[in-house]
């Protein structure tokens, strides 16, 4: 809920790191889960936060993708696009769960259960300051650095 503190929580990462919030205090968070690593749409929305990277660390951000995906496949989708920020792996889908991300989807006429494109930024101090859900790729990261930048 915006305005209210984020429980930490700490994942395997990309790179055989493992991500953690506390670890990130002091530095704002751009979470965002994707349902897929190297489907088109997660491509586009990495690159563009690939993109942007170097304004989200000059004004002090951390971006971490999240998806279900397996850390092999995220190394992999890492690699090949070239991504300055960590992927974070949510095979049990406990942070899916904690953010409410996990949606029934309608994918070629047939309802499955996936991950609503969604953003949440983090502040400083551990607590949720913004929330975008059901993202358009187009202009998200943007939109993103732009309200980050004004923290």
């Amino acid at each position: 809920m915006i305005d209210q503190p984020v429980e930490d929580f700490s994942l395997p990462a990309s790179g055989g790191r493992t991500f953690s919030l506390s670890a990130c205090r002091g530095s704002t968070v751009v979470l965002y889960f994707y349902p897929k690593d190297s489907t088109p749409g997660c491509t586009s929305e990495a690159r563009d936060f690939r993109d942007l990277h170097p304004q989200f660390v000059a004004a002090g951000a951390i971006i971490a993708g999240v998806s279900r995906d397996g850390l092999r496949s995220h190394d992999n989708f890492t690699a090949k696009q070239e991504l300055p920020f960590t992927l974070i792996s949510d095979s049990d889908e406990m942070l899916c769960n904690r953010f409410a991300v996990i949606r029934m989807k309608s994918m070629y006429g047939k309802q499955v259960r996936g991950i609503e494109r969604s953003t949440f930024v983090i502040d400083g101090n551990g607590v949720l300051r913004r929330e975008w859900r059901g993202v358009r790729v187009a202009g998200h990261a943007q939109e993103v650095l732009d309200f980050v930048s004004h923290l």
